[in-house]
């Protein structure tokens, strides 16, 4: 570890001639910087950006959050995916507006035992708020240090974890906590990165092992690999004077507290009908054998598909137009409620994979 003092000095020399300006950078509130670091979460830089600008704008307080109803600030939340943060943010806001009388955490272990907070979350707060010297570790440091130190433990074993934490927090600059954790998640953003890292001109070459020894594409080593479980959704989309019908998502599932429409689904990939003709028969023998709903399928989509973290989701959706009303009645349509296309549009979250297609089709839907 003789090369500590060269990786410190360097890095902070890179990040002070290679300036990423963004909102959040050399914010002391710790209601924004929590705000900024949970909606960065699995979330790109340029994705979050504008979210973390509406949340402000929306909500300038933790008070202001804390009072928001639920519906809105997760119809705010449309679009990043991975709604337990936004839960979570509520959570902790109304927590922190009531219990601690709306003045945030002021120490790690504090920050740290909010809900939806992390290692990595409770130490950017930290250091970014108080100045406390606690390091970062993410996906960025673990292949920063991975490469400059040469280290081939595999990153996702509890060993590794304690290792490079230690490691993190020995080359962390105490004396400028908050500006070397910028620094080193500026560099593995946009220099060390995963794939095609700018080696050439990277300022660590001289005592960076993974270089020196033609290792940076190895390097950081990973032992396990996610299996993600398959879903497959065929959605209903209703049209009826200007109305449809959906539903709220409940229960210990994936986008809990969202929208969706009245939907079949399968853990094997279906056979679904193409044709509007099959489609039609299809529907009947399905979802209405027993009724004579009089009912015309419209359109058929092309796939969509969205990865979660623990699966793969899978999803066509088919427009009918109704006679009459939905028969509520029937099993398939019991927690159904019928709602204006513009209040859905308006005010209604959904999961991302509906909103690409609701986008998709804007030009055809009476959304507005």
């Amino acid at each position: 570890m003789d090369h500590i003092p060269f990786f410190r000095a360097r890095l902070l020399q890179w990040a002070a001639e290679h300036p990423r300006p963004m909102p959040w950078k050399g914010e002391r509130d710790p209601y924004k910087i929590w705000l900024s670091e949970i909606i960065l979460q699995q979330t790109r830089v340029e994705q979050g950006l504008p979210y973390y600008e509406k949340f402000v704008a929306a909500y300038p307080t933790v008070t202001d959050l804390a009072l928001a109803p639920e519906d809105e600030l997760f119809k705010l939340w449309e679009g990043l995916g991975y709604y337990s943060r936004a839960r979570n943010l509520h959570f902790t806001a109304k927590y922190i507006a009531t219990a601690l009388d709306g003045r945030f955490p002021d120490t790690y272990d504090t920050i740290r035992a909010l809900k939806g907070v992390g290692d990595y979350t409770a130490a950017a707060i930290a250091s970014f708020a108080y100045d406390l010297p606690h390091a970062v570790l993410d996906g960025n440091v673990y292949r920063i240090l991975a490469r400059f130190f040469g280290i081939d433990m595999p990153t996702d074993t509890p060993a590794a974890k304690k290792e490079f934490t230690r490691l993190a927090q020995q080359v962390l600059d105490a004396e400028r906590p908050a500006a070397f954790n910028q620094a080193i998640m500026d560099f593995g953003a946009t220099h060390c990165t995963p794939q095609q890292p700018r080696c050439a001109t990277c300022p660590m070459q001289p005592h960076c092992v993974a270089f020196q020894s033609g290792r940076v594409q190895e390097l950081p080593i990973k032992s396990k690999k996610l299996i993600k479980k398959e879903r497959y959704f065929c959605y209903f989309i209703f049209h009826y004077k200007g109305d449809t019908w959906v539903r709220k998502r409940t229960g210990k599932d994936i986008w809990h507290g969202l929208f969706d429409f009245p939907a079949m689904e399968s853990s094997e990939r279906p056979n679904w009908p193409e044709s509007r003709t099959d489609m039609e028969q299809w529907v009947r023998t399905h979802l209405f054998q027993e009724t004579t709903l009089d009912f015309q399928v419209t359109q058929v989509s092309k796939p969509y598909r969205q990865t979660l973290t623990h699966r793969q989701v899978a999803a066509i959706f088919v427009e009918l137009d109704l006679q009459k009303e939905l028969p509520v009645h029937l099993p398939a349509f019991s927690e159904v409620q019928r709602v204006s296309w513009a209040d859905l549009k308006k005010n209604i979250a959904v999961p991302r994979l509906i909103d690409w297609y609701l986008q998709d089709k804007a030009g055809t839907l009476s959304l507005f």
